[in-house]
């Protein structure tokens, strides 16, 4: 008899980071085990902040994606350190324009959404190019440092951990308690669920969408500021392995794709997984190619483990 936590979607996810994480310390020797976990979970935290977002905005169901994450995180890294100019003192102010600058950009994808009726999918691609002309604009070639506090906060570790993890697990924590223990949570699921049958409950479905699109950004803007930070700068292509990495971690999570149900703990096994399956392909010495297609194989499997489909025989 399959046990009950086996039987979640979120145990495949940390079994198969477990799993992917012993195979690279087998080849690349147990001495590098705790320096593999602690890049593990610094690198992971990025994906875990940006999955985050993009779980609340699946959960509302079919067609609602945000595509805009990778250019929130450009802008909000290059105008947040600008702003700082690497001065004692601005940390502060650089944090909350950096989730400032998250929230307007949410509310600019809802305007395209509601007021124009463009699709989602859409709607947020369209505002990625406005969102990325501005932080090149802003830039203008130059990669102002963060100040030294940031940077080497960014860097830390606290009580056994790297800052950014203690940052996304309290992130995940606040997430779960959102949507599993409050009425937006309640309300985001019902709409994912079925949007007619919300609407004629009473639920404001309109306030709940535009919510869930000003969070993912907010989101997208945090994790666009620390990553900005650890890097010594912002680039004006950092963000752009997060988004398909910012839908991955939520498939392989265990959140349904087709909205209704989203799986915070998933998220942090999706990402670790993540990290850890280019970690190990390229400490066996694949080539590029064979990595993408291991990569793509090995997902599909999780998927298919965690969602309880057989393959057809």
């Amino acid at each position: 008899m399959i046990g009950p936590t086996v039987t979640r979607p979120w145990f495949w996810a940390f079994a198969a980071a477990a799993v992917t994480f012993a195979a690279t310390v087998a080849l690349t020797g147990s001495q590098g085990g705790v320096e593999l976990l602690m890049a593990t979970l610094t690198f992971a935290s990025f994906s875990v902040l940006v999955g985050l977002g993009q779980m609340a905005v699946i959960t509302m169901g079919p067609g609602n994606v945000d595509l805009s994450i990778p250019a929130v995180m450009t802008l909000a890294g290059t105008l947040s350190l600008k702003l700082m100019n690497g001065a004692a003192g601005m940390e502060i102010w650089g944090l909350l324009a950096a989730l400032a600058i998250g929230v307007a950009a949410g509310a600019g994808n809802y305007a395209l959404i509601f007021l124009l009726r463009i699709p989602p999918i859409i709607a947020t691609l369209s505002a990625s190019f406005v969102f990325q002309s501005l932080a090149i604009w802003s830039n203008r070639g130059l990669r102002i440092k963060p100040p030294d506090s940031l940077a080497g906060f960014s860097t830390g570790a606290s009580l056994g951990l790297p800052n950014l993890a203690w940052i996304a697990l309290v992130a995940a924590m606040a997430f779960w308690l959102l949507i599993e223990r409050s009425a937006y949570g309640r309300r985001l699921s019902a709409i994912g669920q079925n949007l007619r049958a919300a609407r004629l409950a009473g639920i404001p479905v309109e306030g709940v969408r535009a919510g869930t699109y000003v969070l993912s950004a907010a989101m997208a803007a945090l994790a666009g500021f620390l990553l900005s930070c650890f890097s010594g700068g912002a680039a004006l292509n950092m963000g752009a392995e997060y988004l398909l990495m910012s839908i991955a971690v939520v498939v392989i999570g265990g959140s349904s794709i087709a909205g209704g149900n989203s799986n915070v703990p998933g998220i942090w096994g999706a990402a670790m997984f993540m990290f850890l399956i280019v970690s190990m392909l390229n400490s066996y010495g694949l080539g590029a190619g064979v990595r993408l297609v291991l990569t793509g194989v090995i997902i599909i499997g999780i998927v298919t483990a965690a969602s309880g489909r057989r393959l057809p025989g």
